[in-house]
């Protein structure tokens, strides 16, 4: 084993522990799936990532490093909380991006700029690799996972971006927040669960992530790529403006925030603070 430099970051949030945690190692060269994945799992984290030199192919393209994205049980091509997290703690490293305006990630959906304002950081979001609606069938059946009736599922849509995210609307942010959903109906299905603010609320919208990791059904705080997804359903279907602040986490004692923004060019950024919570070592 070596000791590797580790970082644990709360992602979303400018307060500590108000927004979803993330460990990062500094350092994955060497390791192998199986060990990623096992240090994953023991950690009981909802991600661990493991960052490392770009391939070859993607230093030419202008990766500035390579991160591999693990949750419970399996590797993920891509996740919004982790590409904030993990640009975090290379930036505080000490880590340069070769050019002035933007870092790139290189992942398994490929490369993923990443933009600085100020202490917040911004991904472009990846483009959808399914959307358009849901089948009635699987509707149905969410309405009845989520204990609500068809009815108040106002909009939906596939929301793939690596992640299979099913993407539902509801009537209110109430609804949203007051939902508990049946893990035996659900299964296999990774739902996000959007709904607009009362007037006069500091956010747009209220968000919630549902997903199932070992078997289980688990929430997660805050969700970069579900956010990302959503994003590109709502605003495209004109059920947002280009630029809002959503809420998500609040279920869970969080106060997670994600900004979105729509730029002139069409691409849509997605993005949070990031603060350091553990810094250290880990023996891998």
């Amino acid at each position: 084993m070596a000791q590797r430099p580790f970082k644990q970051v709360d992602v979303f949030t400018e307060v500590p522990y108000l927004g979803n945690p993330l460990g990062v190692v500094l350092d994955g060269s060497g390791l192998s799936t199986e060990a990623m994945q096992r240090f994953t799992d023991w950690t009981n984290l909802s991600e661990c990532t493991f960052l490392l030199p770009p391939t070859d192919e993607g230093h030419a393209a202008g990766a500035d490093y390579r991160v591999r994205i693990f949750c419970p049980g399996r590797e993920l091509p891509f996740a919004g909380h982790p590409t904030l997290g993990s640009c975090h703690a290379w930036l505080q490293a000490g880590g340069q991006p070769r050019a002035e305006a933007h870092v790139v990630q290189e992942c398994g959906v490929g490369l993923v700029r990443i933009q600085r304002d100020g202490a917040r950081l911004a991904f472009a979001a990846p483009p959808l690799r399914r959307s358009g609606p849901l089948d009635e069938a699987d509707v149905a059946l969410i309405a009845r996972g989520l204990g609500l009736a068809r009815e108040d599922i106002v909009a939906h849509a596939w929301c793939e971006n690596g992640p299979p995210w099913r993407g539902v609307m509801l009537r209110s942010a109430a609804q949203v927040l007051a939902v508990r959903p049946d893990a035996g109906l659900l299964a296999g299905m990774d739902i996000g669960l959007v709904a607009p603010q009362p007037d006069g609320a500091d956010t747009a919208f209220e968000v919630r992530a549902f997903f199932h990791t070992l078997q289980t059904l688990s929430e997660d705080p805050v969700t970069g790529s579900l956010n990302a997804a959503v994003a590109q359903w709502l605003i495209g279907a004109g059920l947002a403006p280009p630029r809002y602040l959503a809420a998500q986490g609040t279920a869970m004692g969080r106060a997670g925030r994600v900004h979105i923004e729509r730029d002139a060019g069409g691409t849509i950024w997605v993005g949070g603070a990031s603060v350091t919570c553990i810094a250290g070592e880990v023996s891998l």
